[in-house]
């Protein structure tokens, strides 16, 4: 069986660069929407082939249908019972993903 080499190094690695596509394709989401939608693809694949899980943070950037970027103008958010539902504009696909709403009780408290 083969063994990694510096497995910390390349998942480091891996993880600048799915970073940067992901500021690469925010960049130029409006001028350029495919070449935005490449960069995602691009990232994605990375993902895959040095086995590295892409960070939540990156992951919610993305429509999980079409690929495509989900900047402010090519999706809609809404809130309800707990789930956060973002839709795509271009395949409108919906992705849901629980959160915890604010409680009142924790909303006095900071007011106090």
């Amino acid at each position: 069986m083969r063994r990694r080499k510096n497995s910390h190094k390349s998942r480091d690695l891996a993880l600048q660069r799915m970073e940067r596509l992901f500021l690469l394709a925010e960049e130029e989401h409006r001028s350029h929407p495919e070449r935005s939608r490449r960069y995602v693809e691009i990232a994605r694949r990375i993902s895959t082939r040095t086995r590295v899980r892409m960070p939540f943070t990156l992951k919610k950037l993305y429509c999980r249908h079409c690929g495509s970027y989900l900047s402010p103008e090519g999706s809609r958010v809404r809130l309800r019972d707990g789930v956060l539902i973002t839709t795509c504009i271009h395949c409108q696909g919906k992705m849901r993903r629980p959160y915890k709403p604010r409680r009142e009780q924790e909303n006095e408290r900071a007011g106090e």
